[in-house]
């Protein structure tokens, strides 16, 4: 999608949960770019307020508000000083992956001595969590999945940005525990997880 076309499509409510975010935003408005991981789109204060804003990777730089995760404060504050600009939860992604990976290694390296091989790592990853700049994240030794509470709320603009950012009195975090099938549950279709809602969640009746 160009740019201008997705402020266009975006600007409509009812077209706001289709956003997945394709488009360089300095790209001039007809040039076309094939979507794909780590696209983005510029959405600038048209954007309308109340939208459903989900958050990709379950990590917004504002979240939470304030100092109340002291580790989230400095991971934005060192990134906006170096790049002139937020993280994203790429950014936030790169910077978790690689420090669960360091720990990894050097727990393997205590252990085994030397440079460990990837069985190693990969049994040192099994089950390892870490306080990440996103909150508390747990890497599952069944499917080898970091998992990490959801964050989710509604859009709000801002005199202090130039882009929508969740409304910080309607954002909710969501156990990820209530939200995955527990390890070991029957695969299903089209996930474990969709199986496991279906059987075990309470029926909502009027």
């Amino acid at each position: 999608l160009s740019n201008a076309f997705g402020r266009q499509f975006f600007s409509h409510p009812e077209n706001a949960i289709f956003f997945v975010g394709y488009a360089d935003p300095e790209s001039p408005g007809g040039r076309l770019r094939a979507a794909g991981t780590g696209g983005k789109i510029s959405l600038g204060a048209d954007h309308p307020e109340g939208i459903v804003a989900g958050v990709h990777a379950n990590y917004h730089f504002l979240h939470p508000l304030g100092n109340r995760w002291p580790l989230n404060v400095q991971f934005v504050k060192k990134f906006y000083d170096r790049w002139k600009e937020y993280p994203n939860f790429e950014a936030e992604g790169a910077y978790t992956s690689l420090h669960m990976l360091r720990l990894a290694i050097e727990k393997a390296n205590r252990l085994l001595g030397g440079w460990p091989d990837e069985d190693a790592i990969i049994a040192m990853l099994e089950g390892l969590s870490w306080d990440s700049p996103a909150g508390y994240i747990h890497i599952r030794p069944d499917n080898h999945q970091g998992y990490k509470d959801a964050v989710t709320g509604f859009s709000l603009q801002t005199k202090d940005y130039p882009f929508p950012v969740p409304d910080p009195k309607r954002i909710i975090t969501v156990p990820i525990r209530n939200i995955t099938a527990p390890p070991g549950y029957p695969k299903g279709e089209p996930t474990a997880t969709f199986k496991w809602i279906d059987e075990t969640w309470p029926q909502a009746t009027a």
